[in-house]
């Protein structure tokens, strides 16, 4: 007999959420990932829910209309870290004619459903505030909504759920070896700190490894000519902030690309994303030259405050493990996923996820646990839509509501803190604060708010082992906190240990 059900192989966006529905249903999971939740794809992201305008042009219509029905059931389960986006696109003559971005975006409004989301509406950038913080000559724009999220957040959140209901999680986890073994597979799994190795026998292995999936499939499965996925590569910058209302914007370029920039972190402002094949390691990428170059440049055209390369303040950089299509171009290869079972009719299968979206993550989940439950048996039913994940059941009245009520109940403890927990834990804001009545007894501050009491819920219920886990995933406080206070924190949670 098998030690677990399915063995899960990515502890990204798409292995926590395949772990998470399936250990609801019924199923014995184990998740391994190499390095830490989110580690990958999952953190890189632009940080929306979105339907994906863009991909109109492309004809990806399914992808669309699923990804825009998905954006307020993903709201509604996490409103703590999810949260409504009002998008302007301003007009650029010579570029999309203004009926083709009216028709684009009245199938956005009407594709997915959409219920609680505010429609499209026109502007006039002339007398809009909108259009103060772009060029003069741009004259006509439109709005619309699609939401914002803690992408690498959500990915703990999928974790910290699927655990809570059975699942096995093991970060600094690599697979190293999976073997078919009669029915079953013999999964060799090695800790990255330690060097410990043990093997765990599965009925089905998921190959949710995201960029590395290939990788795993030549060293791990022995399939050495396994090429499936192309490797895209999409960098972000992170500059000042460019203007003080709290929308969006999306640019539409000469090259048929188009750049969002996005409120971020409350200080700045987010301009992304590039695309652009890459060959390598995923682990090493790194965003270049050219694309931070290509960055300011193409928020320069409509941003009346020029943007230059030494306004960068931060970089990020993500692969897109794309499924290979054959698209001549990095930009056209198609963003839906793709689930294929691989095994004889006797095997126990790997099931292999190639590309998908933040977006779609729920969705991609149950389209796998279809296929996993014609291989291995079913068990209980689709459960995720309308399931409130961890921190998400806010009381009625909505986060604000929420936040004013903790900090009615805790004076001493400062209420921009609270405000921030608030909107980084949801309801977990008072397993930080228990027992707290002043700022102090939190214990040290280690800069912008993070104190050890954070840190300790990190490390015991997030899966955190290093500073670099908190600063840029659990939160995105490495933007504010000295970097001197790095070596301190990872001293705290040695001692943790």
């Amino acid at each position: 007999m098998a030690d677990v059900d399915i063995l899960v192989i990515g502890g990204g966006i798409n292995g926590c959420g395949i772990a998470r529905d399936a250990v609801g249903r019924g199923y014995s999971v184990l998740l391994a990932e190499m390095g830490d939740l989110a580690s990958g794809t999952s953190s890189a992201s632009t940080k929306l829910i979105h339907g994906g305008l863009r991909y109109l042009e492309h004809y990806e219509f399914r992808l669309v209309r699923e990804a825009l029905t998905e954006r307020e059931i993903l709201w509604a389960m996490a409103p703590h870290i999810i949260w409504p986006l009002r998008f302007v696109l301003p007009h650029h003559a010579g570029l999309r004619p203004a009926w083709l971005l009216r028709l684009g975006l009245f199938l956005y409004d009407h594709l997915g459903g959409r219920k609680r989301l505010p429609a499209t509406r026109a502007l006039d950038l002339r007398v809009d505030a909108a259009g103060r913080a772009l060029k003069t000559g741009y004259r006509k724009g439109f709005e619309y909504s699609d939401c914002w999220v803690q992408d690498a957040r959500l990915v703990a959140l999928n974790a910290i759920d699927a655990a809570a209901r059975g699942t096995t999680i093991v970060t600094r986890t690599r697979v190293t070896r999976a073997v078919r073994v009669g029915d079953h597979w013999a999964v060799t799994l090695t800790d990255t700190e330690t060097g410990a190795v043990r093997t765990v026998t599965a009925r089905l292995v998921v190959n949710a490894a995201g960029p590395w999936i290939d990788e795993v499939l030549r060293s791990a499965a022995d399939m050495p000519e396994a090429h499936n996925v192309r490797l895209v590569q999409g960098s972000h910058i992170i500059v000042p902030k460019l203007y003080d209302h709290d929308r969006a914007y999306i640019f539409q370029n000469a090259d048929g690309r188009i750049v969002f920039a996005i409120p971020y972190e409350r200080d700045f402002t987010l301009i992304g994303t590039t695309d652009r094949d890459y060959s390598g390691d995923p682990a090493d990428v790194r965003i270049t030259g050219e694309e931070t170059t290509y960055l300011a440049a193409s928020a320069s055209e409509y941003f009346e405050k020029q943007i230059t390369v030494s306004d960068v303040v931060w970089t990020y950089s993500g692969i897109r493990p794309l499924y290979n299509d054959g698209a001549s171009k990095a930009q056209e290869a198609t963003r839906d996923y793709v689930l294929k079972l691989a095994g004889e009719k006797a095997e126990p299968k790997m099931l292999n996820v190639f590309g998908g979206k933040i977006t779609t993550y729920r969705r991609l989940a149950e389209s796998a646990l279809e296929l996993i439950e014609q291989t291995i048996g079913a068990r209980g039913a689709p459960w995720t839509k309308g399931a409130i994940l961890p921190g998400g059941d806010i009381p009625a009245g909505g986060l604000e509501a929420y936040q004013t009520r903790l900090v009615a109940a805790r004076p001493g403890i400062d209420p921009g803190l609270i405000g921030r927990l608030a909107h980084t834990y949801g309801t977990r804001t008072e397993a930080i604060l228990a027992g707290a009545t002043i700022t102090a007894d939190l214990g040290r501050d280690f800069g912008a708010g993070l104190t050890e009491a954070e840190v300790r819920y990190l490390v015991k219920e997030e899966w955190a082992k290093n500073a670099d886990d908190i600063l840029w995933r659990r939160t995105k406080l490495g933007l504010r906190v000295p970097k001197e206070a790095v070596a301190d924190i990872d001293v705290f949670i040695a001692g943790l240990r």
